[in-house]
């Protein structure tokens, strides 16, 4: 189980870890004093061994891929601009619901109105105003 902490934080517990063994102390006293298991230390000891100070810095957390990449971030973009009516809309009322239904029509995506709202709040579209329905 992965630890509590950011990755800046953990990087440093794994720097010390490496600097404690230097210092001369054992894999089992590094490890009572920086409370892990000494497998972890002996883990981080060989991958600096192996591969330098950088083998000691964080990995990106993969997380799930966007379902839109960037460019069809910026193609709903202007999808959005043109307006409500100009896609069969009523109004001009940019809701939740329409933005999942654009998306699922012009990209084949089909996200749940709440992430809609999540996703609005993305850099890309902070010139885009949604009313949440």
């Amino acid at each position: 189980m992965r630890p509590y902490g950011s990755p800046a934080t953990l990087e440093k517990r794994r720097r010390r870890a490496v600097n404690l063994l230097e210092d001369g102390l054992s894999l089992h006293e590094v490890a009572r004093r920086i409370n892990c298991h000494a497998s972890s230390v002996m883990r981080w000891r060989n991958t600096q061994q192996r591969h330098g100070e950088d083998g000691l810095n964080p990995k990106p957390a993969p997380g799930r891929p966007p379902m839109l990449s960037a460019g069809q971030k910026a193609q709903l973009v202007g999808l959005l601009t043109e307006g409500a009516m100009a896609h069969g809309y009523r109004t001009e009322l940019w809701t939740t619901a329409r933005i999942a239904e654009l998306v699922e029509h012009h990209f084949a995506v089909r996200y749940h109105r709440d992430h809609v709202g999540r996703l609005m709040r993305a850099p890309v579209f902070v010139k885009v105003v949604v009313v949440s329905t």
